[in-house]
């Protein structure tokens, strides 16, 4: 299936390009999520008529995607956890934790976003974790996390 990309997406390509998807691929996610339409014809030229608006779009959201990113980069956010005395949690700490941390201090910031390259984190300490919030702004946070008194 051929489809048309209506914003970049990775390891496939950016606006305007016309490329081949496995047919599952195309018709399960890419169109559905507004990513792609399928590259016929019509739908050709309605996006050649319509590139310089998705265009402006596309740089708006990176534009404020950078604007969040630069609020967020070196921001240090603390969880608190019930803690063996060994250091170990009882539990982890999950993106889904992380992500309701950062709410609750003021960014908007979705679970889906935060990458913990390591898995869930199991450890008291400080921890490297970072947020994807657009494909071109990846910034690094600091997770501190304290044991529960």
């Amino acid at each position: 299936m051929q489809v048309i990309l209506l914003e970049k997406v990775a390891n496939l390509g950016v606006l305007g390009d016309v490329v081949k998807v496995k047919d599952g691929f195309g018709r399960n996610f890419l169109i559905p999520q507004g990513k792609a339409k399928r590259a016929t014809e019509a739908n050709k030229a309605e996006f050649a008529a319509r590139r310089a608006e998705l265009e402006k779009q596309q740089a708006a959201i990176l534009a404020g995607a950078q604007a969040r990113g630069e609020k967020l980069t070196g921001f240090v956010v603390s969880i608190t956890q019930k803690a063996g005395v060994d250091g170990r949690l009882f539990g982890s700490v999950t993106n889904g934790d992380i992500a309701e941390a950062l709410v609750a201090q003021g960014h908007e910031v979705a679970k889906s976003l935060v990458r913990l390259p390591n898995g869930p984190l199991k450890t008291i300490g400080d921890h490297a974790v970072s947020v994807a919030l657009h494909h071109d702004v990846v910034v690094d946070i600091t997770v501190t996390v304290v044991a529960e008194a």
